[in-house]
């Protein structure tokens, strides 16, 4: 007889919160590790080590470690596939939001290992069109905002989504440390976004107050609130988030991982069921914080006191609250009613 990890296992899945350099398994960083030697190991045994986070500072740091090992559009192009590869063949994944940073690899104080726009555009299109030939999974992207480079980053950020669209963009966010980085600075910028028919999908709550996921809403315009974790405290946000339906991209372990809560069984996903809050599954940073999709879901089903058909609803619940195209969404949403287990 099955498990409910094996039911998870096979479970077609889409997936909205996940970081594009977050997503590198130690396989991939070993690679682009032994491409530019430096601080970042390129021994897999010792990348767990080095993945072990203090806190959420600690995690940015090492972050920005990897993210400084993506240095070419030959490495973008290498990073973007090979994330893909994992993502279909291991978690089943369908269909992904993968949540982009191109300040970090475009900007022009990165000294020599700054690229153009043009180039980083060029290799996540050619990866994402491959990933989708070759595993069919659908990839679109979320260009963030880095908090932590301030407005700077936010101008450029904006100018990249506007001024060099693709195909794959469907959305705007905002990353990053949250202390010392209020939302209503960057109103603007995604009043903008908007505008253009970008969807708004920022990070608040995660390592702050419910303020911030009330500026997310008020401020941003909010479609779907990256980790929203703090909105447990503030019953009024709660019942507005139930009422308008905007979801809360929720990821257990890395909550965990980042400090943002003590112990599983504190985690506030109970209390945003029983208030009726929409929310989906996500892994955020999967191999940073020792994790993958499948297991999240499986912690999840743990908390929630979820069967299989449970866990079901919630790779609906995914499909449903994503920017997938109809046809996409629809044919995902098939295979899930008519996968076994």
């Amino acid at each position: 007889m099955s498990t409910l990890e094996d039911f998870i296992a096979g479970l077609p899945k889409a997936e909205l919160h996940v970081h594009h350099v977050g997503s590198a398994s130690p396989r991939i960083v070993a690679e682009l590790a032994e491409r530019h030697p430096g601080t970042v190991p390129s021994d897999p045994d010792e990348l767990r080590g080095f993945f072990e986070f203090r806190d959420f500072a600690h995690f940015v740091d090492v972050y920005l470690a990897v993210v400084d090992l993506v240095r070419t559009p030959a490495d973008i192009r290498y990073l973007t596939y090979e994330i893909a590869r994992e993502m279909a063949q291991v978690q089943q994944l369908r269909y992904a939001e993968l949540t982009c940073t191109p300040y970090t690899s475009v900007r022009p104080d990165r000294d020599d290992r700054g690229m153009p726009i043009e180039a980083y555009v060029e290799a996540i299109e050619d990866a994402r069109l491959a990933a989708e030939r070759d595993f069919g999974l659908v990839l679109r992207w979320i260009y963030d905002i880095p908090g932590e480079s301030g407005l700077p980053a936010a101008d450029a950020t904006l100018a990249y989504a506007l001024d060099h669209p693709c195909d794959g963009l469907v959305g705007f966010g905002l990353g990053g440390p949250e202390i010392g980085v209020p939302r209503p600075q960057f109103q603007p910028h995604f009043e903008a976004a908007r505008a253009a028919g970008l969807r708004s999908v920022p990070h608040a709550g995660e390592t702050t107050g419910p303020q911030t996921v009330w500026d997310a809403l008020t401020l941003l315009g909010a479609e779907r609130i990256g980790h929203g974790t703090s909105s447990a405290q503030d019953p009024e946000l709660l019942a507005h988030l139930a009422a308008t339906g905007v979801p809360l991209e929720v990821c257990p372990s890395s909550n965990i991982a980042t400090r943002a809560v003590t112990r599983l069984e504190e985690h506030p996903i109970v209390a945003f069921r029983d208030a009726g809050v929409r929310f989906t599954v996500n892994s955020d940073d999967p191999p940073m914080f020792g994790t993958t999709l499948n297991r999240e879901y499986a912690i999840a089903a743990d908390l929630l006191g979820l069967e299989a058909e449970g866990v079901r609803e919630l790779a609906r619940e995914a499909v449903r609250c994503s920017f997938a195209p109809a046809d996409v969404a629809a044919r995902v949403l098939a295979e899930i009613d008519a996968y076994a287990g």
